[in-house]
């Protein structure tokens, strides 16, 4: 095993240093991901139902409107689509795993619905300009893509938005954060969430106060002792920070909120953001 390799990559590494492997495209991984999408008792992937629930509730009676043109941004396997097509909205859910996409697209067909799922990285979509009453961009997302990454993303949103539309996300707050770095953890598995063989998982975080961010870091090698190296830079902002990123595009009445969720741990409850920004008519 080139041990140095691994000793190599538990140094703290440069800021925003990519990792060697995605796993939203694995075909193992994202089968795993779907899975724990579905587990109705954990918050991972996705939230429990009955925090969905309330969550799609509270964000339309933040947006209004009767019938509404919702674009769900990582829709993952169509939670929240679901939820806001049955009130009757007309729904676009976009996410880059193909096992989630397949999931939604078949449980809509199912239960009757039409819902519009795009396969996709949301940050090479193109849509027609203000088509939209609502974009929603929930579980954190806009916290793990990279600067320059959220301030396009960001851009897309505020052009596929009409006049007046709503866009909705949420971030993690910055209160507590060496609290929120993960101790080291080794795990040796025959099988699991990384591979359908056996495999050694040597995971831990590092913190960059400053910047206000963590690296969780995964390596991962296989019985070739062959080394995929996953990276995932988690942002955590404070109210100024979020003014600070609106500020690019003209936005209007942008509200903060830190009751939405239930939860005591560091990853819910008020340690959550919710935005709700109002695109200029």
């Amino acid at each position: 095993m080139k041990l140095n390799k691994l000793l190599a990559n538990t140094q703290k590494p440069n800021l925003y240093e990519p990792g060697t492997a995605i796993m939203w495209t694995d075909e193992h991984i994202s089968k795993q991901l779907l899975q724990v999408h579905l587990n109705e008792n954990v918050d991972l992937a996705s939230r429990k139902p009955a925090t969905i629930k309330k969550t799609v509730n509270w964000i339309l009676e933040k947006s209004g409107g009767e019938k509404l043109n919702i674009l769900d941004l990582g829709c993952g396997p169509g939670l929240y689509s679901t939820m806001l097509a049955e009130k009757g909205h007309n729904v676009t859910g976009v996410d880059f795993s193909k096992n989630s996409i397949d999931y939604a697209k078949n449980k809509a067909k199912e239960d009757g619905l039409k819902i519009n799922y795009i396969q996709s990285n949301y940050l090479e979509l193109e849509l027609p300009q203000q088509s939209f009453d609502l974009v929603l961009l929930v579980y954190t997302d806009l916290g793990v893509l990279l600067p320059e990454d959220r301030m396009k993303l960001l851009g897309f949103i505020h052009g596929v938005l009409k006049p007046g539309g709503t866009f909705i996300f949420d971030v993690l707050y910055d209160q507590e954060l060496p609290k929120k770095v993960a101790p080291k953890n080794w795990e040796a598995a025959e099988y699991g969430f990384w591979k359908p063989e056996p495999y050694l998982a040597l995971s831990e975080s590092f913190l960059y106060e400053k910047e206000k961010v963590i690296l969780y870091q995964h390596q991962i090698v296989d019985e070739n002792e062959s080394v995929d190296l996953y990276r995932f830079w988690t942002h955590f902002f404070a109210h100024s920070d979020l003014k600070k990123l609106l500020a690019e595009n003209e936005w209007e009445n942008v509200e903060f909120y830190e009751d939405v969720l239930q939860g005591g741990d560091l990853f819910s409850g008020e340690h959550v953001t919710f935005t709700v920004a109002r695109k200029m008519k």
